[in-house]
């Protein structure tokens, strides 16, 4: 596996990390208020959960997917990266 897909895929475990831990302040939160609002971030948490997943899952299954084209694999690299920022700042703000 190249270096870049390699450092995807450790990106997509981290987002992970950090849709796991909205998902159960989020459950909580929706478990106490019953709004709409929150039930949209839960939904939004899963859906992106369940996309991360499929991603690793293709990371390690498919190679060849992605390592024909270096562009290819930088792209997703800086998509991935640039997930996890927006992840992080929303499990910081969620969680304080």
């Amino acid at each position: 596996m190249d270096t870049q897909i390699m450092a995807a895929s450790a990106l997509s475990g981290a987002n992970i990390v950090f849709l796991a831990a909205l998902t159960a302040v989020w459950i909580r939160n929706y478990r106490t208020f019953r709004t709409s609002l929150v039930l949209g971030l839960l939904a939004f948490a899963v859906v992106m959960l369940v996309e991360n997943a499929v991603a690793l899952y293709f990371f390690f299954t498919m190679q060849s997917l992605y390592s024909g084209d270096p562009h290819v694999q930088q792209a997703v690299l800086v998509l991935r990266g640039l997930q996890l920022v927006a992840l992080t700042f929303l499990t910081y703000v969620t969680v304080r």
